[in-house]
């Protein structure tokens, strides 16, 4: 007999689906209307709780929900003569990457990420880039189908947007999915900075199976050394902060869901590593990229699915079991925040007595830490201060203690009878009893477990 979560499974992938449901409010950062600068700024500052209705498109059969962009918004448009008008700007930004560390970046319109820009299939889009950068830029509009001129690639289809001018880009949108933005102009300096946003085209015609909650995430590192506050461009690969949307863990926000609803999250990458991005117990279906939703017939079932440089996955599921899950990069050291490096491993190496103490005539305030693992870390981070502007390695606590996590982790939150747009931190889960891990001895010798002698 199938089971309960069996059920739910087949009963999304067949297309009965969970209908999308409206909500009473709307967000204002996804009005087609124009905001002023208070309260575009209040917008981010207080984002709302729910989301709009399903819109629905010039000429479309069926609905699109808009996304929602963890820690991020989405770009305003006004209608001009039939033609969506978005405006862009590039600028230095200062950046909070989580509380206690901050750093001037590039981005747009104020934040890195950019704003996401929403459009449907057949929309003509008007986009006027202004740039406020000491240097000159450009936009691609990462792959998306369009004309040569507007493609963005700054000295060979057109000139370099100098500091100070406005250009603008018009061409009609002619197929759909999730796509991003980024320069093409001295890249390794402008995205290293953070200037890089999500594009969606949500299809002309809807979809088969509706979704009810759309989230965008991007992938980013950051190279900002210890004490400094501008990122490195020039380090790309090594251990550094590692980031969803711009943010590390704890900062990230995390993702809400209801039983039985059709989650999505849209994972774009533009940092210099290629991300095998995680979700616990919740198998999902790979179901596109910026080529567009797929054929349910290439969709592919997977727990764990690699986001190469440049690519874009869509990852859709709907939950069966309610609780707090991890989503991550499988990458241990992208769950790490500042980091040095070519630091000798002292695991198993007793650092106290004797040794501690010629160290703190030499290094006064030295303390030695990493005896006995990474963990040591986070706890000397509570009362041991680190240098300015940085983050401790490992971070974060829950219910049960440290998470002992950071960089590119956060929290699907699956909860019993959430209401439909309903995005709200519900809290810690509350476990069930009986249904938890738990201590059975405190005897190291408990038991009598089959074990090989390494050396026979």
């Amino acid at each position: 007999m199938p089971s309960r979560r069996d059920v739910l499974q087949m009963i999304s992938i067949t297309g009965a689906g969970v209908a999308a449901a409206g909500t009473s409010a709307a967000l204002a950062q996804h009005e087609g209307h124009t905001m002023s600068e208070m309260q575009r700024q209040d917008a981010i500052e207080h984002p709302p709780h729910d989301t709009p209705p399903p819109r629905t498109a010039p000429g479309a059969t069926q609905a699109y929900r808009p996304v929602r962009t963890l820690n991020g918004w989405t770009l305003p448009h006004k209608m001009v003569g039939g033609v969506k008008e978005f405006h862009l700007v590039a600028e230095e930004i200062e950046h909070e990457f989580a509380p206690g560390t901050r750093a001037r970046c590039w981005g747009y319109n104020g934040t890195t990420p950019g704003p996401t820009l929403e459009a449907v299939e057949g929309d003509r889009l008007r986009i006027f880039v202004t740039n406020r950068l000491p240097e000159g830029t450009s936009v691609h509009w990462h792959g998306i189908d369009l004309p040569n001129g507007y493609d963005g690639v700054g000295g060979l289809t057109q000139p370099h947007i100098p500091p100070g001018e406005t250009y603008v880009y018009e061409f009609t949108l002619r197929q759909h999915g999730t796509h991003m933005y980024h320069p093409h102009v001295d890249e390794m300096t402008q995205m290293a900075f953070g200037m890089m946003g999500m594009f969606v085209i949500h299809p002309r015609d809807g979809e088969a199976l509706k979704i009810d909650r759309d989230y965008c995430l991007l992938l980013h590192n950051w190279a900002l050394k210890p004490g400094t506050y501008r990122p490195d461009p020039s380090v790309m690969v090594d251990f550094d902060l590692w980031t969803f949307n711009s943010k590390v863990f704890p900062a990230i926000d995390p993702l809400v869901a209801a039983m039985g609803e059709r989650v999505r999250i849209r994972v774009g990458n533009l940092s210099m590593w290629n991300h095998p991005i995680h979700l616990h117990s919740n198998p999902f279906w790979v179901t596109g990229s910026d080529g567009g939703r797929w054929p349910q017939a290439q969709w592919r079932r997977e727990s764990t699915e690699i986001v190469g440089v440049g690519q874009v996955r869509d990852l859709e599921f709907v939950p069966t079991e309610p609780g707090d899950w991890s989503l991550h990069c499988h990458m241990a050291h992208h769950t790490m925040n500042a980091m040095g490096h070519g630091v000798p491993n002292p695991v198993g190496v007793d650092q106290g007595g004797e040794v501690q103490a010629q160290m703190r005539k030499l290094l006064p305030g030295h303390m030695a830490m990493g005896k006995n693992g990474m963990s040591e870390h986070a706890r000397h981070g509570a009362h041991m201060q680190g240098p300015d502007n940085t983050l401790p390695m490992m971070t974060g606590r829950g219910p049960y203690g440290p998470l002992e996590m950071g960089g590119m982790f956060t929290v699907l939150k699956v909860r019993e009878g959430l209401a439909a747009g309903d995005f709200r931190d519900p809290g810690p889960y509350a476990m069930p009893a009986g249904k938890i891990a738990r201590k059975v001895s405190s005897d190291p010798d408990f038991g009598n477990p089959v074990r090989r002698d390494p050396y026979r």
